[in-house]
């Protein structure tokens, strides 16, 4: 539930500012915690059927084929555009914890980096199914927590920034439309959850008597109460401590401690290649 996006959130506050960038992140968590249960609800919504798939609920609400055409061109821009991110993310990260480790070393272009997460997904991808990489599955939703945990701890351990400044950026009107709209994305994006939740619901062991939607719901809750956890402070303390200064990634933006901030680099490499591996 806790996805990569939750490093950009500070840069999107950048955009918004303090009062409506609070308001964007709360409304964002209510809608998509409500779209989420919906999702729940409508997977056994048909008395003996289950939903297992997107593109089985299109059908069923729009016609065999023109559900099919309805869903599935938006999965495929969905899957292309976060695999997409990842790979940009992981390359980021490896450059950052490269040149954090080893500082005196010859600087590689950032390019390289994203191509050498790249073709790592080339090998994984052969593997037969998700179970083969459970372990890795299982240590990118730990990274994910303790990445994000170093991003707000560090910010707030190391204060703010000298001459630290929240006012909007002074740029020209079309800049200043397409940051706002940039940056909603990026709070939309973070709240990555919706992606899985029909297949994961289908793993769930269902009766008349005890539906599935329970147990699934129960589930939907915790991981929620999770990402406002891991969300907030990120988005608040990394935009309190740098302001307009931070970065797109906030742990690009931090150098201190340094071994803390190289870990958590390579924590990000490590969950976004679980992640990948969903899209991919």
């Amino acid at each position: 539930m806790v996805g990569a996006g939750v490093l950009s959130l500070p840069s999107a506050m950048t955009w918004l500012g303090w009062g409506p960038g609070v308001t964007v992140l709360v409304l964002s968590w209510v809608i998509t915690l409500y779209t989420l249960w919906q999702m729940v609800e409508m997977h056994e919504m048909v008395p003996g059927t289950r939903f297992d798939r997107y593109h089985e609920l299109g059908q069923y609400a729009f016609g065999e084929k023109l559900g099919l055409w309805i869903v599935v061109p938006q999965q495929l821009v969905v899957e292309v555009g976060v695999d997409i991110v990842y790979m940009v993310t992981g390359g980021k990260s490896l450059m950052k914890f490269h040149d954090l480790v080893c500082p005196s070393c010859p600087k590689i272009r950032q390019s390289y980096w994203i191509l050498i997460f790249g073709s790592v997904h080339f090998f994984l991808a052969q593997l037969p199914n998700f179970n083969s990489i459970a372990g890795i599955s299982l240590a990118a939703a730990v990274m994910s927590l303790s990445y994000s945990t170093i991003a707000w701890g560090a910010s707030a351990h190391n204060g703010q920034a000298t001459d630290v400044s929240y006012a909007y950026r002074d740029t020209t009107t079309a800049n200043s439309v397409f940051g706002v709209f940039n940056a909603l994305g990026n709070i939309a994006f973070a709240y990555a959850g919706h992606n899985v939740v029909l297949e994961i619901q289908a793993t769930i062991p269902s009766t008349p008597e005890k539906p599935s939607k329970i147990a699934m719901w129960r589930g939907v809750i915790v991981a929620y109460i999770i990402v406002a956890i891991c969300y907030f402070p990120v988005a608040l303390v990394g935009y309190w401590a740098f302001g307009q200064s931070v970065e797109d990634n906030i742990l690009i933006t931090l150098d201190k401690p340094t071994w803390l901030i190289a870990m958590a680099n390579l924590m990000v490499v490590v969950h976004v290649t679980g992640s990948y591996q969903v899209y991919f």
